[in-house]
């Protein structure tokens, strides 16, 4: 209608003529003319069509075809529609044919469709996606921080606000915790599903380093302790695209919600303790679950324990225990290194890459995702945890010798490979440092008859050389087999001139 005033302008007030009107309004030279010809017959100047109204202008121009009068249609329960699409399985298709067995007067698919796009633009834009109940579990933290003050000092330390959020009901889960860091994040994502009873299908995290130890638009790398919780739970774990907040909007309501409903309110206490700031924030996060929508029937509780509860998960059994990963290299004495304490590694494994998997009690070993070893953890810096079946036949015979084995074994060779051994292992430190020593005069017993090894340590004993050395020196030169040498007696010698030990009494 801008047009045709236009049109009207140029002809009837400014004279201008068919061709320049057409030209100037982008209109043809036909449809100009037409217009100023029903114009001039109605006996209408531009003064009076300045004051006339669009339908009245339309009317006296007949540019208004007659209308049919139309149909009132049935309208669909649009509140019922927009609750029923967030089932699972449920179409808009299938709806619409519900509504046309109850209403065949009604409205067909298409209009169908249309009606109901123009109802949900009506609503809140936090409302406008349209998620699948128990699909999806946004995660995030809040920008805004809490104090907390402590009662002894004095001094203050900030709480992070974790916030977690249902795609369909936007049922919402908040709570404190003292850092962002990997235990905190993945402890709060277990409170919430406790919180839940039940765990959504998907969880769509920002790309924070405790969730995405690398970012990427089509394949990020999942936090492997991350990864395993998910696993654990049997969800999940789809990050939000970098530097796109539409993919985790509903987060980004629930931390909004969070700051003004919870964070607000507490603007004005002091806190003295996390635990005491848990309180107060589950107390108002009750409140804010139970509020009323504003545009929708229900509150976001009505709408978890309506549609959403039985649409998600179940929980498992037992409670996740927070595990940490690490790479690790196996060394040359099939043992790797967990926080300075070494575990050890089946002995084939030397040399291989594998991941260690490790919680606050137990250490596992994967290699290529296949568990070799399971340890009891042990944080003593400088020690081995060793298990027998990790290690060679040679070794594994080595370290089930004892002092008193090894003695026991001496005897059964004689008296004098008994004395030696003893006295190897007495004159260490350590019984220990005198294992290998001991091991090399077993060793004599494989080369040479029992009857020499305990005339040669007889020999030894004899001449004060007590140690495998000596001893196989014997051996080699044949000394074994010659007679002892005689014992030099020491005869003492009294004169009147030599004083003896009584003199000084």
């Amino acid at each position: 209608m801008r047009k045709i005033r236009e049109i009207l302008r140029l002809g009837l007030e400014c004279g201008i003529g068919i061709k320049e009107i057409a030209r100037s309004c982008s209109v043809s030279p036909a449809s100009a003319s037409k217009y100023l010809s029903k114009a001039n017959q109605q006996g209408l100047t531009y003064a009076h069509i300045e004051k006339m109204s669009d339908e009245k202008l339309g009317a006296s121009l007949q540019t208004y075809n007659a209308r049919k009068p139309q149909t009132v249609r049935p309208q669909p329960d649009w509140n019922y529609i927009h609750q029923e699409l967030k089932r699972k399985s449920v179409t808009r298709q299938l709806l619409w044919e519900e509504y046309k067995d109850i209403h065949p007067e009604g409205y067909q698919l298409s209009q169908f469709y249309e009606q109901y796009n123009r109802w949900r633009k009506k609503l809140r834009v936090s409302l406008r996606q349209n998620h699948k109940a128990g699909e999806k579990l946004f995660v995030d933290y809040a920008g805004q921080t809490v104090p907390i003050t402590n009662p002894t000092t004095g001094e203050i330390k900030d709480a992070q606000i974790f916030v977690g959020v249902l795609g369909a009901s936007n049922y919402t889960y908040a709570e404190a915790t003292w850092t962002q860091s990997l235990p905190d994040w993945i402890g709060s994502h277990v409170r919430a599903f406790e919180y839940f009873g039940s765990i959504a299908h998907i969880i769509v995290p920002d790309n924070l380093k405790a969730a995405v130890t690398k970012s990427c638009r089509y394949e990020p790398d999942i936090n492997p302790s991350y990864h395993d919780m998910a696993v654990h739970y049997g969800t999940v774990i789809i990050p939000a695209r970098v530097r796109k907040p539409q993919d985790k909007a509903k987060a980004e309501a629930g931390v909004l919600l969070a700051e003004r409903w919870i964070l607000a309110v507490l603007r004005n206490r002091t806190f003295f303790s996390l635990e005491e700031l848990n309180r107060a924030i589950f107390e108002l996060l009750e409140k804010l679950n139970r509020k009323p929508f504003q545009k929708l029937p229900g509150s976001r509780q009505s709408w978890f324990e309506k549609i959403e509860r039985e649409a998600m998960l179940p929980l498992p059994q037992t409670r996740y225990i927070f595990s940490e990963w690490k790479k690790v290299k196996v060394n040359i004495d099939y043992h790797v290194e967990l926080k300075r304490h070494y575990y050890s590694v089946p002995y084939q494994l030397v040399h291989e890459s594998a991941d260690i998997r490790y919680t606050a009690s137990t250490v596992e070993i994967f290699l290529r995702g296949k568990r070799v070893a399971s340890h009891k953890r042990d944080d003593t810096p400088g020690r081995h945890t060793t298990l027998k079946e990790h290690m060679p036949a040679s070794h594994r015979q080595y370290m089930e010798w004892n002092p008193s084995r090894i003695i026991r074994w001496a005897h059964t060779v004689g008296e004098s490979t008994a004395q030696v051994v003893e006295c190897i292992m007495n004159r260490r430190k350590h019984p220990e440092q005198g294992y290998r020593s001991c091991m090399g005069i077993m060793r004599l017993k494989k080369l040479y008859p029992q009857d020499r090894l305990e005339s040669a340590c007889k020999r030894a004993l004899q001449i004060g050389g007590i140690s495998y050395r000596s001893i196989r020196s014997i051996l080699e030169t044949g000394l074994d087999q010659q007679p002892l040498p005689k014992v030099k007696r020491h005869i003492p010698i009294t004169h009147e001139n030599i004083r003896g030990c009584t003199y000084f009494n």
